[in-house]
């Protein structure tokens, strides 16, 4: 704190061009100020300022450090400006897109905790899984799944490309468990039908790798409701860890063929991320809810 004060002061003295006047405008003897500076100079081991009787001129030493001690100055007031804004501009509307089945899964039921620490911020969701233009339609954050296409946003990944084979004890005791994926062309398997998915599920163990055409009585492009229906014991369904992991946990589903790394898309890239647009300061806000998306993947 000391070295910090020394470099205000010595700041100070060159922009005003005397000690006096530097002791004036801060309420403090001419001595203090001097001695300040001083010891700057004795820790430093180098003089920064040519005295005389009436002002002070920079040595070349001095005005290298000047410049600087300016911009050192600058980036602490900076950041203590934000700090200190942080819980006062954590306030009003913020705008989100978040995947569906990630929402109902994962972020809705955790919500509470999330209004009751921020309780002036108002959340705007919007379930959708199409990637869209953030800033065109006015969004702050979002949830997005697979390969990010505009490569000019900021992502983080929320979860990795895992996913899971499940099925209810119910239907397990019906039908009994798959013990190989060719086994599950004799089993109804709930197809989740959006872009890269379809009925060709992959497999893979080692070096074997498997392509298993599934089928099923029961097929929708909303995840909610597959893994609603295979709780129900309607049939065996494949999503991401995250999705599953609550059934799993309480025992409504048991995974089957983990051994296996599974693919029911042709696309390979199926981690989870939250995506913001690249502006120069993210609000305090936005910041707050990615950590705490972060917090619950």
């Amino acid at each position: 704190m000391n070295e910090l004060a020394e470099l205000r002061t010595f700041v100070a003295v060159v922009e005003n061009g005397s000690f006096s006047k530097t002791a004036r405008q801060t309420g403090r003897s001419t001595s203090s100020i001097a001695r300040q500076v001083s010891a700057l100079e004795d820790r430093l081991g180098i003089s920064l300022l040519h005295r005389t009787t009436r002002q002070q001129g920079l040595t070349d030493g001095g005005a290298a450090f000047y410049e600087g001690a300016i911009k050192v100055l600058s980036s602490l007031d900076n950041l203590q400006r934000d700090v200190s804004a942080y819980q006062s501009e954590l306030k009003g509307v913020l705008r989100a897109q978040i995947r569906a089945s990630a929402a109902l899964s994962i972020i809705a039921p955790e919500l509470p905790r999330f209004l009751e620490q921020y309780p002036d911020i108002k959340l705007n969701l919007v379930l959708a899984d199409e990637q869209v233009d953030l800033v065109a339609n006015g969004l702050d954050v979002a949830v997005w799944l697979g390969h990010l296409n505009d490569s000019g946003l900021i992502a983080r990944r929320l979860s990795a490309n895992k996913r899971i084979l499940c099925g209810s004890p119910a239907y397990f005791e019906r039908y009994g468990e798959p013990k190989h994926p060719s086994d599950l062309q004799q089993h109804n398997c709930l197809l989740y039908r959006a872009v890269n998915y379809g009925n060709l599920w992959r497999f893979e163990k080692g070096d074997e790798k498997l392509e298993v055409h599934v089928a099923g009585n029961l097929e929708s492009e909303n995840g909610s409701i597959l893994l609603t229906s295979c709780i129900n014991g309607i049939g065996l369904f494949v999503a991401q860890e995250w999705m599953l992991r609550g059934p799993v946990r309480d025992g409504r589903l048991r995974p089957v063929l983990t051994d296996y790394i599974i693919n029911p898309s042709n696309d390979n890239d199926t981690a989870l991320h939250v995506v913001w647009p690249p502006t120069k300061k993210l609000s305090p806000k936005a910041r707050a809810f990615i950590d705490f998306l972060v917090s619950l993947f």
